[in-house]
């Protein structure tokens, strides 16, 4: 069975998941806009061209079965660039949790076990 949006799904999949660290782990990923952006930037700046040409080239394909077919000028498929946006997020969001779980900032904060 061919699912096109199975990649998308997947990726969404991921900012979902990972979105309650954000509230229960105090991330601030998203409440600091600025700084997400400064995140993403070189990713983007170097990952979208490389994998454009490698998609322009041959070198690299998505299986059309479970990607949208949707490209973007230049020949990148939107789901690589969902990719590019929503790994960089979920990583930050994870690293915040992990340092201020590990710094004593968690839900469960003075409780007792």
């Amino acid at each position: 069975m061919d699912d096109r949006t199975q990649y998308l799904k997947l990726i969404g999949a991921c900012l979902v998941l990972t979105l309650p660290l954000e509230l229960a782990y105090q991330a601030r990923v998203w409440r600091r806009p600025r700084r997400l952006a400064r995140a993403l930037a070189p990713t983007l700046a170097i990952f979208v061209p490389w994998d454009a040409f490698a998609f322009r080239a041959g070198h690299w394909r998505l299986n059309p079965r479970y990607s949208s077919g949707v490209e973007l000028p230049g020949g990148l498929p939107v789901d690589e660039l969902a990719f590019f946006v929503a790994v960089p997020i979920c990583s930050l969001l994870s690293y915040e949790a992990v340092r201020n779980g590990l710094e004593g900032r968690h839900p469960w904060r003075g409780r007792t076990r």
